[in-house]
């Protein structure tokens, strides 16, 4: 009985503890079933990790903002603009996409002195005549906005009456334009002679690149001061329809949009070659020079039912008799009113040589 007894004792004394210790690990178990551990990733700890070293810290001491990575500091990678628009601001991030259109090429210096004397935008920027230049750019500009077009054929009905002068000139207004980029193209390969009106050398142009010795970025030339680019003809050709209907001039045109905001085409005489009618297709608009006191209504009729109406733009009247009302102080070194008699007292008058060119657009 007594060691009966003693064990009775000894377990009543140990009880309390081994309950206290059972109940304190079986909470423990039920606070780690409630509270369960979670293992982190390899990423997370080498990002915890990478956040306490002192590698971290040194380099937040030494990196400096500039003028180029200021406005990028919390964008994220790539460019800020939504995809596809890099390409129109270039150098909005430090890694945005170079635009097609940011192209080297090489440049001539265009005189006044050389050129042609009827591309009055050049020889004679103030005149009257060079006014009538403007309004044509204007209608082209306002086709541009309104209806989207972006290329135009210049052609005539026949040989000499200024479809090359009409191009030039507008080609160099439009080059003037703030923020148009303007392209004219010399497609009148049997007898190219935009260069020889510029009074410019470059003989290589677009007959060599369709014939394939030649990129469309070497061949195009940029002129000075205007700032208007051209894509010489290049040498003389005699399977011209041929080229200008396959598809190696229809891939020239599609690249030259893509660098270009206004194209202007010099294509061959309408009442003589074919090849216009092929110009006129590929493009989204047209305009016909027909000369004054030379151009027969009858033909002028005769070619315009064979061409698509939706494109053409108009006719230009070149040469015209009319002389052209140039007493403003904008036309003239020095300006007197009607009603003004100047020191000499004979009154000034402006003579106006009826051969000049002029282009009046219907």
């Amino acid at each position: 009985m007594g060691r009966v007894y003693d064990a009775l004792r000894r377990s009543g004394a140990t009880g309390p503890a081994l309950t206290s210790h059972r109940q304190s690990s079986e909470s423990q178990n039920r606070d780690e079933s409630r509270n369960p551990r979670i293992a982190l990733s390899a990423q997370q700890i080498e990002e915890q990790l990478y956040s306490l070293s002192s590698i971290l810290a040194g380099a937040e001491n030494t990196v400096k903002s500039s003028a180029f990575t200021a406005h990028t500091a919390n964008a994220p990678e790539g460019t800020a603009l939504p995809i596809g628009m890099g390409s129109r601001a270039a150098g909005a991030t430090l890694n945005a996409a170079r635009p097609a259109r940011a192209r080297s090429f090489v440049a001539y210096d265009v005189s006044a002195a050389r050129v042609e004397p009827h591309l009055v935008a050049i020889t004679q920027p103030r005149s009257a005549y060079c006014e009538q230049f403007r309004s044509l750019r204007t209608r082209i500009l306002q086709a541009g906005e309104r209806e989207q077009m972006r290329t135009f054929v210049i052609t005539s009905a026949g040989m000499g009456e200024g479809k090359t002068v009409t191009a030039l000139n507008l080609g160099w207004l439009l080059a003037q334009t703030e923020g148009v980029r303007a392209l004219v193209i010399d497609s009148d390969l049997r007898q190219p002679c935009a260069t020889e009106y510029l009074g410019i050398d470059a003989p290589r142009g677009l007959s060599e690149v369709l014939g394939g010795e030649l990129t469309l970025q070497d061949a195009i030339v940029r002129l000075d001061p205007a700032g208007l680019y051209l894509l010489p003809g290049g040498n003389p050709r005699d399977d011209v329809a041929d080229l200008l209907s396959g598809p190696t001039y229809a891939g020239v045109i599609s690249e030259a949009r893509q660098m270009f905001d206004f194209i202007i085409i010099d294509a061959p005489p309408l009442g003589i070659f074919t090849d216009a009618n092929v110009l006129i297709n590929r493009a989204d608009g047209a305009l016909m020079v027909v000369r004054s006191g030379k151009t027969r209504y009858a033909l002028v009729d005769k070619l315009l039912e064979t061409l698509p109406r939706e494109r053409m733009l108009g006719v230009v009247l070149n040469r015209a008799d009319e002389e052209l009302e140039s007493n403003s102080y904008y036309y003239q070194q020095r300006y007197y009113r009607p009603e003004d008699t100047p020191p000499s007292k004979e009154k000034l008058r402006l003579v106006v040589d009826s051969e000049e060119e002029v282009a009046i657009a219907s």
